[in-house]
């Protein structure tokens, strides 16, 4: 009799596994979409600001597209501009370090480090951004502004309960805020993403202005972070569900995150990034 049921049990036993690996396989294509779409952010970075900066050429000129650009002679607020977007380079190859498989395990000083080195940049972005958006005036109007100052808010919190949790060795919940904190830290690449595939399916602008004060522009500003931690909660809970629904639940709608994140990349790429790195 016991063998019977056990027999019977390892099927359903085995079906679950399947799924709990698709789950995984899933989260994995939606990392590596996510990881290639900030290099190549980062390589426009580097085009458009890092290697001007290296040879001198960097001018006013060359910024006039947004809010408030690179100001000859303003040097406070230059700094604290190209502080805020050089490192994203920094912080890309922190990310891919510090998601390499087995990095958490075989080389844990590396991934302390890289981690630290990783939060440390997130929070001079936070602050960086939450400077220039209110002191310095780089936004296009209060309403539009609103998401992602939230979103630079929420940086400062996941990044201090991820350190924290990570030194108390709690670490279910410090690697609950990392998560978090990586996808918060990412908010303003996102909300590209998401603006520029809303452009590309409504083949323009639809419930969007130019002061990013339009319906459509404050749902996306919220979004492009609220969106992908729902999601990442909903990955974190299935992963310990033993509901097949639920984890069928939480791949599929990995999987539609997934293919946002792809379409989104490609669009901000023709449309943003593509001609300012070949230009």
């Amino acid at each position: 009799m016991t063998d019977t049921v056990s027999a019977s049990a390892f099927p359903q036993t085995a079906s679950k596994e399947k799924i709990k690996s698709g789950l995984s396989l899933a989260v994995k294509g939606w990392l590596i979409a996510a990881l290639i779409g900030q290099w190549i952010f980062a390589l426009y970075i580097f085009k458009q600001f890092a290697l001007p900066l290296i040879n001198g050429s960097i001018d006013e000129s060359m910024y006039t597209y947004m809010i408030r650009g690179y100001i000859n002679g303003d040097t406070f607020n230059n700094a604290l501009l190209l502080l805020h977007v050089v490192p994203v380079i920094l912080i890309n190859l922190a990310a891919f370090i510090q998601f390499l498989p087995g990095v958490r395990q075989r080389l844990p000083k590396l991934h302390r480090l890289n981690g630290r080195v990783y939060f440390t940049v997130g929070l001079m972005g936070a602050f960086g951004g939450l400077y220039m958006t209110w002191i310095t005036g780089s936004r296009l109007s209060v309403t539009g502004a609103l998401g992602v100052t939230l979103n630079g808010v929420l940086i400062i919190v996941a990044v201090y309960y991820a350190w924290k949790y990570a030194r108390a060795r709690q670490f279910a919940q410090h690697r609950r805020f990392a998560v978090h904190a990586f996808i918060l830290i990412n908010g303003v690449w996102t909300f590209r993403l998401y603006l520029m595939s809303w452009f590309m399916i409504n083949q323009g602008p639809m419930g969007n202005n130019a002061t990013l004060n339009g319906p459509a522009d404050i749902i996306l500003s919220f979004a492009s972070y609220l969106l992908p931690m729902a999601v990442a909660e909903l990955v974190m809970r299935a992963e310990k569900s033993r509901h097949s629904r639920t984890v069928i639940t939480a791949s599929l709608t990995v999987v539609a995150m997934f293919l946002l994140t792809v379409a989104g990349t490609f669009a901000a790429t023709i449309m943003m990034w593509g001609p300012r790195i070949i230009s």
